[in-house]
């Protein structure tokens, strides 16, 4: 049975959020492929994991029976974090923009799953490789060619610490303009907003399958 790893980080309900409504699609396309399957979600906007501390910074790169008893009960919260990431067969994440980076509570749970000699950094890492799907929406545009392209700190960022740092197989969507509904000196972009949450719903729904097709091959 598969097990898909669901993270979210937008403050905002699905019916107002652009990184919600996209990652559901991917997740019920996902689920009626694996309806035996497991998914073990997080919504770090109603439930936010704990900020890394100096005990369990240190627990991670001591042994064990060295562990303090503050090192023991700070480690544990982030071993289960770890272990949930290592057993995922897919991980979905939900980015929203904040001020041109992620949610401070995904930055969060990214500093507890990495881990330099086990998730990071190790040829013996068993996150290598898994596909992660990442819904980075935002209020404006970032795209290349745009004027606000050297602000763009979510894709970049995540490409680095998803790709580069654990491994993953990272593939975004990215559902633009959502503020142009909202903001009056938006308004003429309303168009392109709906197109572009449209194209990431059917992205979503596509990628979902696509990873079926792969993990049963």
């Amino acid at each position: 049975m598969a097990t898909l790893l669901h993270i979210d980080s937008s403050v905002f309900p699905a019916s107002a959020s652009a990184s919600r409504a996209v990652a559901d699609a991917f997740r019920t396309a996902w689920e009626e492929q694996h309806p035996n399957g497991t998914v073990i979600h997080h919504d770090l906007a109603a439930h936010p994991v704990a900020h890394i501390t100096a005990d369990a910074h240190t627990a991670g790169f001591a042994a064990p029976d060295t562990h303090t008893p503050e090192q023991t009960a700070a480690f544990a919260e982030r071993a289960r974090l770890i272990e949930e990431l290592e057993q995922a067969d897919a991980v979905l994440i939900g980015a929203p923009m904040h001020n041109f980076s992620i949610p401070s509570t995904l930055k969060a749970w990214l500093d507890n799953v990495i881990l330099i000699g086990r998730t990071a950094m190790s040829e013996d890492s068993k996150v290598k490789g898994t596909p992660v799907t990442v819904i980075a929406s935002r209020g404006g545009s970032y795209a290349p060619g745009t004027p606000r392209e050297p602000y763009e700190y979510v894709q970049n960022y995540l490409q680095a610490v998803l790709g580069d740092t654990l491994g993953l197989d990272v593939h975004f969507i990215v559902p633009e303009l959502t503020m142009a509904p909202h903001n009056p000196a938006m308004s003429e972009l309303v168009p392109l907003s709906e197109a572009s949450r449209v194209q990431a719903l059917e992205a979503a729904t596509a990628r979902a399958k696509e990873l079926t097709a792969r993990l049963a091959a």
